[in-house]
């Protein structure tokens, strides 16, 4: 009998695949298609067994929806670009390309072993350059579209690596690499015109309907559509020019509670203010040293600097507000000015105590039991606007109204008293996408002083990056790289310089689901390609991807529509979206000398009796279970797991344990279990040849019945995500046929049929089972097995018998039995003779289909 050996099995049926080019994904009219992705990674080095459980879930999808029909598209790529391999290359002396195209060939090396059904001719990374050779082209088609401009804006300074950093690149105001005080600098940036389509983008998400409700509410919030009115106090000794300072707020229900008016550091007044002013200009300068977050500026101290300008307010022009420069307050948000009502704002009360300024409530609650007002020492009062307060201070008088009933109020009031107006703005801000790295996609543009920014001719794409830099001083090597950075002008000849500033790489990812439907095409997409391709039906990926990236991917999709690359049907790039959960390890910790943590890999520990040993005998502490992080060396490699247990063994273990959505905690344990049970199938497999011709009477037909059940359930699970529960339902069945007193012939179909519905998850063992029973061709290319509908109906019933309340036995019964008969099988049973010890019982109740009764 042969013996359940992956290393011999899985590199045989990944050969015959590729033989056969299986998942080679050609256009096909005469079938339905189905496009499966998952969210591609960086190439950092190593995959662990996180991105193993990612890419079985969307391999589980493309070998499933293969076998139903459907012509699939299953592709991979990298997303290749970014800072970190430029760090390697500072640490290191290399190159970044070098670094980044060897942990490609790593990562690949990793992925193949597992048997994933992906189209790898379709491969490619962002850092080709026919890649980003075709997103310049997207570029200067969006930049004739109106769609991208360059202008001065405030952005996060590094001062150490000399860039400009994203948002998420700032932690706790710092840099998140070097570690240096990040600063609000104003640069020369360029953007896309994303809030052009707020309106749009918001008003879209209620027609995702297979997104996940958590991703929708992310992706709204980010958007941030609020109802507000827009105006204009006027001033009282500003300088020449600024006699009115432009406000909108979001609450002009609490206008009469004004206490002072905010602007940014940024703002024109301030800047204005600092040219002729050290002491303005110096906190302005200060202010500026933290990052421009609203999670940054919230944790911030709040600061301010009276100007010694002051407003008049709209409604009582002899009630005057002073101004000051705040460094909360961002200049990109509504008009970089605020008024500030610290009656129900705890940031602009605590700006108001700081600053002894003035507490004026507005409203209070209805039943103002146990409240302390901010003006004696409460906090700031701030309801739900749906709740009901009592305007106290308003601008119509006492009144009891919702927050929001207030709202629109004050707006209508204010819009006929000829104050400002009623505006719907947008939190959502233009993507600023300049980047002053090297290790990017170059910006295709030439600046002459004659002719301004030029955009370069398509004929002159790629841009390509030059190989010769250096990174032995901080800024961007471009910068200082006279042959690639000086260039004739394309328009006039005259000469010019290159922009060397490199693309924000969320650029990269917001469109790579388009190219992998035409990946070799001599444009960014073949329309023919993408009309059959496109929408993304499945797309799989970390829930924190949920705003910036889908939210980029959504615009780009609709820019490139508009510029012609993508059909009206695409705008929405991606039907379904599923974010799964984390895979995670125990972390293994000793201590330094000097008192450091040190950290410790998995296979460098040694676990006995609920405590972890290094190889030399060090005790370890164990930390519970944590997200896998290379920084604590809590990963898994998947080639060891390959090498100890075969590929099988980690898709089914990652799949089986928890919901696909939740955290699946990696054991050695589970590991084993796993390998196991696949063994116990392969066992089954070879036994079924030394089954007998004839099964015991009814055998045949209770096996081919479950085998029926299973088909069905399996299919459940798999098209609803449940692959944990499909997977229960395997483990089920298999026990079912290794019990099972059937003939050889009903045994070999079941067993051809658990080795079916097994192959999305453990897809080598499959092909053997199946080719060992004489299974035609690749499992993988065989039809998905129908469950006959018939063979689902339950002609029996199981019901337990309770007696005097206590569940004693269980009796199976046809399902139509009559209540009279179902009593008198309940009062044969063994159990119940022997609780009525020769008696007669006091009743019998039948609860059809449900539960019998006895009561003694």
């Amino acid at each position: 009998m042969s013996r359940y050996d992956p290393a011999l099995i899985e590199p045989k049926w990944q050969a015959a695949w590729d033989e056969a080019e299986t998942f080679r994904a050609v256009r096909s009219e005469d079938k339905p298609k189905y496009y499966v992705l998952e969210m591609f990674p960086y190439p950092s080095g190593r995959i662990h067994i996180g991105h193993v459980r990612n890419y079985t879930m969307g391999d589980v999808i493309a070998r499933y929806k293969l076998s139903t029909g459907h012509n699939v598209l299953h592709p991979m790529g990298f997303d290749a670009f970014g800072m970190p391999a430029e760090n390697a290359a500072m640490a290191s002396g290399g190159h970044p390309k070098d670094w980044t195209y060897a942990n490609i060939d790593t990562m690949v090396a990793q992925m193949k072993p597992l048997g994933f059904g992906l189209d790898w001719s379709r491969m490619f990374a962002t850092c080709d350059p026919e890649y980003y050779g075709q997103q310049q082209a997207l570029f200067l088609d969006f930049l004739k579209a109106g769609l991208v401009y360059r202008k001065n804006a405030v952005v996060n300074w590094d001062p150490v690596d000399m860039t400009v950093l994203a948002n998420e690149q700032v932690i706790e105001a710092k840099g998140w690499r070097s570690g240096a005080e990040v600063e609000r600098r104003e640069l020369t940036q360029w953007f896309f015109k994303i809030s052009d389509f707020a309106g749009e983008l918001l008003e879209a998400i209620d027609g995702l309907d297979d997104w996940p409700a958590k991703v929708k509410l992310m992706q709204a919030n980010w958007i941030g559509r609020s109802r507000g009115l827009q105006f204009a106090f006027s001033t009282v000794d500003a300088p020449e020019g600024f006699d009115r300072i432009e406000v909108y707020t979001t609450r002009p229900d609490t206008l009469m509670g004004a206490s002072f008016v905010g602007i940014s550091p940024d703002h024109p007044l301030a800047r204005q203010l600092e040219r002729h002013d050290p002491k303005v200009a110096a906190f302005c300068a200060e202010a500026r040293r933290g990052g421009t977050t609203e999670e940054a500026l919230e944790k911030a101290e709040k600061l301010g600097f009276d100007t010694g300008i002051t407003v008049r307010h709209p409604f009582d022009t002899a009630w005057e507000l002073p101004v000051y420069i705040a460094n909360f307050i961002l200049m990109d948000y509504g008009t970089g000015a605020i008024f500030g009502c610290p009656a129900h704002d705890q940031r602009d009360l605590d700006f108001a105590r700081k600053y002894e300024l003035p507490v004026r409530s507005t409203f209070e609650p209805v039943e103002a039991t146990e409240f302390t007002p901010p003006e004696e020492g409460g906090p700031a009062y701030v309801p739900p606007k749906s709740e009901q307060v009592k305007y106290i201070n308003g601008l119509e008088g006492v009144q009891i109204w919702t927050g929001e009933e207030g709202v629109e109020r004050a707006v209508d009031f204010c819009e006929s008293h000829g104050v400002g107006q009623g505006v719907t703005k947008y939190r959502l801000r233009d993507w600023g996408l300049s980047r002053q790295r090297y290790w990017g996609c170059p910006i295709p543009v030439v600046h002459c002083e004659a002719c301004g920014t030029v955009p370069e001719k398509k004929e002159n794409l790629p841009v390509r990056l030059p190989d010769d830099v250096s990174f032995d001083v901080p800024g961007n090597p471009l910068d200082r790289h006279p042959t690639w950075r000086d260039v004739p002008c394309p328009q006039c000849g005259a000469p010019a310089q290159r922009e060397t500033d490199t693309m924000d790489t969320f650029v990269d990812s917001s469109w790579y689901f388009a190219r992998f439907t035409a990946p070799r095409a001599e444009t960014p997409t073949s329309m023919e390609d993408a009309s059959y391709w496109m929408n993304v039906d499945q797309y799989i990926g970390g829930i924190e991807h949920a705003i910036l990236h889908l939210l980029y991917s959504r615009f780009f999709a609709r820019a490139m529509h508009i510029t012609g690359h993508l059909p009206q049907t695409a705008i929405e790039p991606f039907d379904a979206l599923f974010t799964q959960g984390m895979v995670t390890h125990a972390i293994y910790q000793t201590k330094s000398p000097e008192g450091r943590p040190v950290y410790h890999y998995p296979e460098d520990v040694v676990l006995r009796d609920g405590k972890a040993f290094l190889k030399d005998g060090t005790e370890a502490e164990i930390i519970p279970s944590a997200k896998m992080s290379k920084s604590k060396n809590n990963v898994v490699d998947p080639q060891d797991i390959v090498r100890t247990y075969g590929a099988d063994t980690a898709r089914w273990f990652v799949l089986s344990d928890s919901p696909p959505e939740r955290d699946v905690e990696w054991t050695a344990a589970g590991a084993e279990a796993a390998h196991r049970h696949l063994s116990r199938v392969h066992r089954i497999a070879t036994e079924i040849a030394g089954a007998p011709e004839q099964g015991e009477a009814g055998a045949d037909e209770a096996l081919l019945k479950a085998m029926h059940k299973c088909i069905f359930d399996v299919k459940q699970g798999i098209e609803s995500f449940g692959f944990n529960a499909a997977i229960a339902r395997l483990y089920a069945f298999t026990g079912t046929l290794q019990k099972s007193a059937a003939g050889r012939a009903a045994k070999t179909e079941a067993a051809k049929t658990l080795a079916q519905l097994m192959a999305p998850m453990t897809p080598h063992l499959a092909e053997d089972v199946w080719h060992m029973l004489g299974g035609e061709g690749l499992v993988a290319e065989a039809t998905w097995p129908k469950a006959d509908e018939a063979m689902l109906v339950e002609d029996s019933v199981t019901l337990p018998i309770q007696v005097n309340g206590k569940r004693r036995s269980e009796i199976t019964v046809a399902k139509d039995m009559p209540k009279d008969e179902v009593e008198k099988v309940a009062l044969a049973d063994e159990a119940v003779q022997r609780a009525l010890e020769g008696g007669a019982p006091k009743k019998v109740i039948v609860v059809p289909g449900r539960i019998v009764n006895v009561v003694l």
